[in-house]
């Protein structure tokens, strides 16, 4: 096969040499490292509480947001109670937790709190049998902890209705695997030339690439990506969430990743789509600590008033950003109380100003935070 006469990128002759242009993206490198500097200079001031706060937010929003680019809803409170529970965090009563969400969890965690340990093929395996602990993907039965078999056809990606599907990917056939992961670890594991923040990009390419495993490639392949930024982060304490980034851009990302595997060894396109996503990131990263401080504040300041469970519940919803408008209704409903109950929690709230009435009119009275005294 001659240079060109490919249809995908690990087809070419001279892969998995993977080529780019450093000056093309090295001013990218420098506004990722430095809004990464800002956001730690602003965590190292605001004491050990508060980035622990943070780092679950953090944590939470990735494993939530890595599962929707698949199509899969995971329960935001289930996920940060698991969270919570195994780093150690104090977020009062705890919400239940199912083996898909435990098990999205122990990957997320495993990759990043050990992001110095080597990769091996078994952790992977351990990482698939957790995202798949029942065996099925959906209703399907497949392969779990080990290597796809294609024994159903080749490993494609795939769009569209029956009769009409579009193939946007064939991955490498089954018996390479064990050649081409082997390749994959020992580049993975080894020191490598490239500045990290290009390592954990071409990392992420290189396993999705590969598609090794019948479902759960793509949330590999953004864990291996996360390990590789702890590691240039130098901690193994996650601030900002790239999947959360990535779900917001989610088309875009489909599209680059299809665009890349069709075209040669050169990757710049897609490393520069990626250093600018990771730097998106970063920067929401700040938004979501403004929230950590101002729940802090708000507490702190109301730390001295009882408040019953309920209360305590729908405020920290707010905090976190209510959508739509919180009436009596919906607080009975989230707070699974009467009206009656949850007029007289909103009520007393009002009477000691921590919430006040909304100015928007409507069918029912609305309600939201009270600002805090300057």
């Amino acid at each position: 096969m001659n240079g060109g006469e490919y249809k995908y990128i690990w087809q070419a002759n001279d892969w998995p040499n993977w080529r780019f242009d450093l000056a093309a993206v090295t001013g990218l490198i420098a506004e990722v490292s430095r809004a990464q500097g800002l956001l730690m200079g602003r965590l190292t001031d605001v004491g050990l509480t508060l980035r622990d706060q943070a780092s679950l937010a953090a944590l939470t929003e990735d494993v939530v947001k890595t599962s929707e680019i698949e199509g899969e809803q995971l329960n935001v409170e289930s996920v940060r109670s698991s969270i919570a529970r195994r780093l150690g965090v104090n977020i009062g009563a705890l919400a239940p937790v199912d083996r898909h969400v435990e098990g999205m969890v122990e990957m997320v965690l495993d990759a990043t709190i050990n992001c110095y340990e080597p990769v091996s093929r078994e952790r992977l395996f351990g990482w698939h049998a957790a995202l798949f602990p029942t065996g099925y993907s959906g209703l399907s039965k497949i392969k779990v902890g080990g290597w796809r078999d294609d024994s159903t056809g080749p490993m494609q990606v795939v769009s569209g209705p029956v009769g009409r599907r579009r193939i946007h990917f064939e991955a490498p056939p089954a018996e390479r695997l064990e050649a081409e992961t082997g390749c994959f670890l020992q580049w993975l594991n080894g020191a490598s030339n490239e500045p990290l923040l290009i390592k954990a990009g071409l990392g992420h390419l290189w396993f999705v690439t590969l598609h090794p495993f019948d479902d759960g490639n793509g949330r590999i392949a953004r864990a291996i990506g996360d390990l590789l930024l702890a590691r240039a982060d130098g901690s193994p304490q996650r601030f900002y969430s790239l999947s959360a980034q990535i779900q917001r851009e989610r088309k875009a990302y489909y599209d680059i990743l299809e665009v890349t595997q069709r075209r040669s060894l050169d990757v710049t396109e897609w490393l520069t789509w990626f250093l600018h996503t990771l730097h998106c990131a970063i920067d929401q990263a700040q938004h979501t600590l403004d929230v950590v401080l101002t729940k802090a504040r708000f507490w702190q300041h109301w730390a001295t008033i009882p408040l019953n469970n309920r209360q305590v519940k729908l405020l920290n919803r707010l905090l976190d950003g209510f959508e739509g408008k919180l009436t009596t209704s919906k607080w009975a409903a989230i707070a699974k109380c009467s009206h009656d109950t949850a007029l007289r929690d909103i009520n007393d709230l009002l009477s000691r100003g921590v919430l006040r009435k909304r100015d928007a009119g409507g069918r029912s009275t609305s309600y939201e935070l009270n600002d805090l005294p300057a």
